[in-house]
């Protein structure tokens, strides 16, 4: 079950985090992984982890952000079967305080970089007799969190995307839905702590676990796994949907 042998997978974001851990599961299941990164040198890393287990991975540099960048890179690609949207940026702050320029910033990336990759896959999948594509929301999507203007707008967008893309292509073949995860142990959030709570990094770290009714946050092979079935044969049914994995957070919070 979950075999993605012969497919051919692309994964934004793919040299760190929820990213890197999808890929290295994708590889593991029998996909050629194509990772995306703003810099290719961040996906060396993942690239030999792959390699050494006897998976097949490229890595290429491209803004998501720029479509002709994005159009480029996939048309070297060429026809595949899948596309994970995973690279985002974060922003901490309220609409008052939130400048136009990170606003701007955070939306070209979350929003834009989730078409622009849509957009320049669309003919790919075609090709490919259909494929499926998943994006990847957050649970700052559907409540309210504090400091998260910016990215819970461009989250609510990528969950609205979701549907339409569903909905528009379903006829095709094509495949859409979202993961919406509540916090994750990625080397984001110990960055995030170091520089934001200097001396009282332990004290955050679990202050930040315990705020899911589970009681810890999220591994990123945990998100993996949901991906991979979302994106195999098993879950050929399913399309149009956005999946909450937050430990409890939103229903056993609201």
């Amino acid at each position: 079950m979950f075999s993605l042998k012969d497919k051919k997978a692309i994964v934004t974001g793919g040299g760190s985090g929820i990213g890197r851990a999808i890929a290295v599961l994708f590889a593991k299941q029998g996909a050629e992984v194509h990772i995306i990164e703003l810099s290719e040198e961040n996906s060396k890393d993942v690239l030999e982890e792959i390699k050494v287990n006897g998976g097949k991975a490229l890595a290429y540099s491209c803004n998501i952000a720029n479509q002709q960048e994005v159009i480029a890179t996939l048309g070297k690609i060429g026809n595949f079967n899948i596309l994970v949207n995973n690279a985002g940026i974060a922003h901490i702050g309220k609409v008052d305080t939130t400048l136009e320029s990170d606003f701007d910033r955070v939306i070209s990336v979350n929003v834009k970089g989730v078409y622009n990759c849509i957009y320049a896959a669309i003919p790919h999948l075609r090709n490919s007799g259909g494929g499926v594509i998943l994006n990847m929301a957050s649970i700052a999507a559907s409540l309210g969190l504090p400091d998260r203007f910016a990215y819970s707008t461009a989250k609510g967008a990528v969950i609205s995307m979701t549907l339409s893309v569903a909905r528009d292509y379903i006829g095709e073949n094509i495949r859409c839905n979202s993961i919406s995860p509540a916090r994750v142990h990625t080397p984001f959030v110990d960055g995030f702590i170091a520089k934001n709570y200097v001396g009282k990094e332990k004290e955050m770290f679990e202050k930040l676990s315990k705020s899911q009714p589970i009681g810890r946050m999220a591994q990123p092979n945990e998100i993996a796994a949901l991906a991979l079935y979302l994106c195999s044969e098993e879950a050929s049914f399913i399309t149009g949907c956005d999946y909450p994995i937050d430990g409890g957070f939103v229903k056993l919070n609201t």
